[in-house]
């Protein structure tokens, strides 16, 4: 089938074109900027057509052939999310009718009940689904509570709340009733609702195999995330307002996006019906631990060999996105260095690889020795291990308080750090050919925090990074550029060559 994509630069969007792709379907994009589409993965599979859902003249061309329709944007972060959000379904509504679509699909949020007022953010998605089912085209309308994937800002907003506070004080709404999602699960529903027969016109509550309150979640992403167990005190004097910028305060989550979504936490989001199930059978929805497990991603999960820099194997629809906000996916700290090389990258490669043991960090030896000590008395390997070999390195030993995690000859070496720290850190160093002659030293030091002590932690250290990984960066170049010198010298006392 024929199907169009809004808002695929967002969290659900960009992970549902592959999967419409996978399953065979031809897929069309509308944004607002084609430009924005161009870092992802699926670009070149895809047609990109520019419109604006709030400018109906633009969106005929998007339209065009479409057989089902996917209403994946909103406004949410803007002030007048509200009326834009009503804006883009009745130009989307029309735009479809018109063109003769066959389906609308579109993922809303969960109905609280009619007795209680609900929040704008849950008020404007009931009011697009509405106005999208009186379209007079066929739709679908999946019903989804807090969804758990990196990127989805419920699920930062659990994340970064549970991994920074070990304690915390929180509103009442802790205590309510969740039944949160794996976006794999959406995705299932989503590509899933695009086959349904056109007299299926009506809503669906999805939800996960789990029903917990928030308390009961955080407590279990600290169990799952290999935290101490949180202390948890609720109490009645934290109103929405109050506890949104609270959230602001201790998540990178923006004010305005936290604000609507801690707003709609004072509702139980749970599935009342399991409809779908009959007319999408397939394998039961995820429980809330798995959820977590796979949305951490292979880079935070202590129980699966790590490699940060490659694909995890899990399922990726779980885990970042170029796409994604810059705040999404857990903190991640980084120190980057990098140094042009009047020396061949072979030569360059030669000082890399020899890093460590006998021959030394080239930084501070005084500085990396106290660490090794202090690693040895907190029951760390420190420095002792030292190297198997004075020249050569391979994949899989031990080199000092580091383990070789990934060898790319002449070009990469990756480590991955062994001694005492809360969190999991690497070490990364690149030999690269220059443009303009000679070669280009980079060098990365990566450190995924665990809970409140991972933050202090690197914070603690970042004071002497800069005498640390940039004397590293320093001196390896210059003993790279030296080593060349010697050559030459040595090359020529033994031809008898001179000046």
């Amino acid at each position: 089938m024929r199907c169009l994509v809004t808002g695929a630069t967002g969290y659900i969007g960009g992970r549902l074109v592959p999967r419409l792709l996978d399953a065979g379907h031809q897929v069309r994009c509308l944004a607002r900027s084609a430009a924005r589409l161009r870092d992802s993965p699926w670009t070149a599979r895809v047609d990109v057509v520019e419109g604006d859902l709030s400018d109906p003249a633009t969106l005929e061309p998007a339209f065009d052939g479409v057989e089902v329709a996917y209403f994946l944007m909103h406004s949410l972060g803007r002030p007048d999310f509200e009326s834009l959000d009503r804006e883009a379904a009745r130009n989307f509504a029309a735009a479809a009718r018109a063109a003769g679509v066959h389906r609308i699909v579109y993922l809303g949020g969960p109905e609280p009940p009619e007795h209680e007022k609900p929040s704008a953010h849950l008020r404007s998605r009931a009011e697009v689904g509405r106005i999208l089912l009186d379209s007079g085209v066929p739709t679908v309308v999946l019903r989804a509570p807090v969804i758990i994937g990196s990127g989805s800002a419920s699920f930062e907003m659990l994340r970064y709340l549970t991994e920074r506070l070990p304690a915390m004080v929180t509103p009442r709404w802790v205590e309510n009733r969740i039944q949160p999602i794996a976006v794999r699960d959406v995705l299932r529903y989503l590509v899933g609702a695009a086959t349904l027969p056109p007299e299926v016109n009506r809503g669906f509550d999805i939800g996960g195999a789990d029903v917990l309150t928030y308390r009961e979640m955080m407590q279990r992403y600290a169990r799952v995330a290999g935290l101490p167990r949180r202390l948890i005190v609720p109490v009645r004097v934290l109103s929405p307002w109050l506890s949104a910028h609270w959230v602001g305060l201790i998540t990178p989550v923006p004010n305005a996006i936290a604000r609507p979504l801690v707003a709609s936490l004072i509702h139980e989001a749970i599935a009342h019906e399991n409809d779908i199930a009959a007319l999408l059978p397939g394998p039961a929805p995820l429980g809330f631990d798995e959820s977590v497990r796979l949305a951490r991603g292979k880079i935070r999960d202590a129980d699966v060999e790590t490699r940060w820099s490659t694909a995890s194997g899990l399922d990726v629809s779980a885990e970042p996105l170029p796409t994604d906000p810059d705040w999404s996916g857990g903190s991640i700290y980084v120190d980057e260095r990098s140094r042009p090389v009047s020396a061949p990258p072979d030569r360059l490669w030669r000082v890399i690889e020899g890093v460590g043991g006998e021959n030394g960090w080239y930084s501070f030896p005084l500085a990396w020795s106290v660490r090794g000590w202090l690693d040895r008395l907190a029951g760390g390997v420190g420095l002792r291990r030292g190297r198997r070999d004075r020249d050569r390195l391979r994949v899989g030993e031990a080199l000092d308080w580091w383990r070789v995690e990934e060898i790319e000859p002449g070009k990469l070496l990756r480590l991955r750090a062994e001694m005492r720290v809360p969190g999991r850190a690497w070490l990364e160093m690149r030999a690269e050919t220059s443009p303009e002659g000679g070669s280009v030293y980079r060098q990365r030091a990566v450190f995924l925090p665990r809970g409140l002590a991972g933050h202090l932690y690197w914070a603690s250290v970042l004071p002497f990074h800069g005498i640390v990984f940039n004397g590293m960066a320093r001196n390896i170049t210059r003993t790279a550029e030296a080593s060349g010198a010697s050559e030459v010298i040595r090359t020529g006392e033994t031809s008898g060559g001179g000046p």
